[in-house]
């Protein structure tokens, strides 16, 4: 992010561009940052936008050959392409395209191997935009605050992440319906938060399997019952609920071998910030009964499929049994 940020302020732009990761908010403002830097905001005629698996190459690569019209430059936008997880001709006309072009892809998987990322990587600007920590997430939301003239402590920015998870999307939204909800108060209060933020399915799933780690069992009910209230189907829940396990048991096996945090998000596919958290809720499992934990799941899913078992019955039974 930081390449691109100098190319934008210098208007010195790279040929190809890659922007890929988990965090669609960062993809789709440096996407737009880069086509109003290159293009302006009114240049449609010089300016063309291909998405999905579909995309025709040889329609692209026409595109990409053109001149533009007008302008000095020509920017071609494509996005979840699937292109760099397969083998296409795409890196051949790249390779001679004019210098007035300019393509910019989006996507959210690469392979590094891939013909087409290697060519990106060698004459253009890769920049990889998964979730950021926790520091700058809290920077982000103080920023949406300040900008809207509030004032918000660290603890109540950290209660909020905790119900919106680190989606940044989802955080602005969510920030900007407590700054409505506020109206003229300057102070933003856990109060105003609990009225009007969504908690995320999976910060419910997390405070469930922190409830049955402390065994408080009528709270994880609790919060089962509430999910399915609002028609969260039982399959769906024991799928997150073992997905949890799952990432507990391995964090705490990284842990042990000596992973640092950011490694340890990578290989286990969370955002980096929470790393902190999931492995404070670990030490309340032994990595016997997390297995253990995730056996049982196993079982109530093979049982309910084979329908010698209810699933909301066989979610319930291995909440209670873990939790008791």
């Amino acid at each position: 992010m930081r390449f691109i940020k100098e190319h934008i302020k210098s208007g010195n732009f790279k040929p190809l561009y890659l922007l890929y990761g988990s965090e669609d908010y960062l993809k789709k403002l440096y996407r737009d940052k880069l086509k109003t830097a290159i293009l302006g905001d009114t240049d449609e005629m010089n300016y063309s936008y291909f998405e999905g698996k579909d995309v025709d190459v040889k329609n692209v690569a026409e595109i990409i050959q053109t001149l533009p019209f007008f302008s000095d430059r020509r920017l071609v936008i494509i996005e979840n392409s699937g292109l760099f997880k397969s083998k296409n001709e795409l890196s051949t006309t790249l390779s001679t395209m004019p210098e007035t072009t300019i393509v910019v892809f989006v996507e959210t998987e690469v392979d590094k191997r891939n013909k087409l990322y290697k060519l990106v990587r060698d004459r253009g600007s890769v920049s990889e935009m998964n979730g950021l920590d926790e520091r700058n997430l809290k920077l982000f939301v103080a920023s949406i605050m300040q900008q809207a003239g509030k004032k918000i402590t660290e603890s109540t920015i950290t209660y909020l992440l905790d119900k919106t998870g680190s989606d940044m999307a989802n955080i602005q939204n969510e920030t900007h319906k407590i700054i409505d909800y506020a109206m003229n108060r300057e102070v933003i209060t856990l109060n105003d938060i609990d009225s009007v933020v969504t908690t995320q399915i999976t910060g419910k799933i997390f405070q469930m399997i922190d409830a049955i780690g402390s065994k408080q069992q009528r709270k994880a009910l609790f919060l089962y019952y509430d999910l399915l209230s609002v028609r969260e189907k039982p399959m769906s829940i024991l799928f997150l609920i073992t997905r949890h396990f799952n990432i507990l048991l391995q964090i705490k096996d990284l842990t042990a071998r000596g992973h640092a945090s950011k490694d340890i998000a990578s290989k286990v596919g969370v955002p980096p910030f929470a790393v902190r958290k999931y492995t404070a809720q670990a030490r309340n499992f032994t990595g016997a009964r997390l297995k253990q934990a995730l056996e049982f799941a196993t079982t109530v899913e093979e049982q309910v499929k084979s329908g010698k078992l209810i699933d909301l019955i066989g979610v319930e039974l291995l909440i209670v049994t873990f939790s008791k």
